[in-house]
């Protein structure tokens, strides 16, 4: 464990690292999202535009922007060093608890909760929306695969879809879940999808056919975030049951399990260059230095 981080005032529910990985942002009910220095704690940006509880943020891959979203479905593109908005999306009628850039940062896909139930595509600095997806029940995850423009969302209803952001288009429907469906992830490589939601499990599989590759069951309860990371070897997962697990994509081997006290974890960031996990329970955030752990050493043999 590096160090840990207790800027906010209240319950945090998104974390992501800056591309570069100088930086974290964190968003929080206390309608704030902060950006500060991993190694030291120092804040770095105060952003107050949020008049509501902030689910989601995401950077622009070129480090440039953050869009963040908030429980009245209001979404917001902003420089991440001056603050300045440049968007301010509104297509959603209540919470948006996903947002995600496209490869290229000209597009972003949001996934609305309750009262909403739709996936969004729009043009992240004009606020055009381009496309919209609405055949799932509330959308709690929506992840753009780094290699194309397939959008892959998770639903409340079990499902979660491969669709085609501009035309639509639903490309694939993976149904193995046995609820709730909470987070979705695409590997690095674009080939693979990793979701987890209420049954405890993960599931790894193929973006091209659905099939699965790998089932994860070190958990006992809930899942509520997973990450990969970025050399797609690894996942990392949290949830209801107060435990932190890195496991094997391909095996589905634990590599790393830690009880996090006193709350579950809530959401999960891998810095980029794979040495350090943030995760989130409550108000706190901790950094964890992978490097030396023997799941890192193992591979080293």
């Amino acid at each position: 464990m590096l160090n840990s981080y207790t800027g906010h005032s209240d319950n945090i529910f998104a974390l992501d690292w800056s591309p570069d990985g100088r930086a974290i942002a964190s968003g929080s009910r206390d309608h704030t999202v902060q950006i500060w220095r991993p190694e030291t704690g120092e804040l770095l940006f105060l952003f107050r535009e949020h008049q509501h509880c902030v689910l989601a943020l995401d950077w622009s891959p070129d480090g440039r922007y953050l869009a963040s979203s908030d429980t009245s479905g209001v979404i917001l593109v902003w420089e991440a060093k001056s603050g300045e908005i440049v968007s301010r999306y509104q297509g959603h009628a209540r919470f948006v608890r996903s947002v995600a850039w496209s490869p290229d940062g000209r597009f972003i896909v949001s996934g609305g909760d309750f009262g909403d139930s739709t996936a969004q595509v729009w043009e992240a600095l004009s606020g055009r929306q381009v496309s919209m997806h609405s055949v799932q029940y509330r959308i709690f995850s929506v992840s753009w695969s780094p290699k194309d423009e397939r959008i892959a969302s998770a639903s409340f209803d079990a499902s979660v879809q491969i669709w085609e952001a501009f035309s639509e288009q639903i490309l694939l429907t993976y149904r193995r879940h046995r609820g709730p469906v909470y987070t979705v992830a695409w590997s690095p490589d674009g080939t693979a999808v990793a979701s987890a939601g209420e049954e405890g499990s993960a599931h790894v599989w193929s973006a091209s056919s659905g099939q699965p590759l790998c089932i994860y069951r070190g958990h006992t309860h809930a899942l509520k975030t997973l990450v990969w990371s970025p050399d797609g070897r690894y996942i990392a997962t949290g949830g209801e049951d107060n435990q932190l697990q890195i496991w094997r994509a391909s095996t589905g081997e634990t590599c790393f399990s830690s009880p996090i006290q006193p709350s579950w974890i809530r959401t999960l960031a891998w810095s980029s260059n794979g040495r350090m996990l943030a995760w989130a329970y409550k108000k706190t955030i901790v950094l964890h230095e992978l490097a030396g752990d023997d799941m890192m050493e193992a591979d080293r043999e």
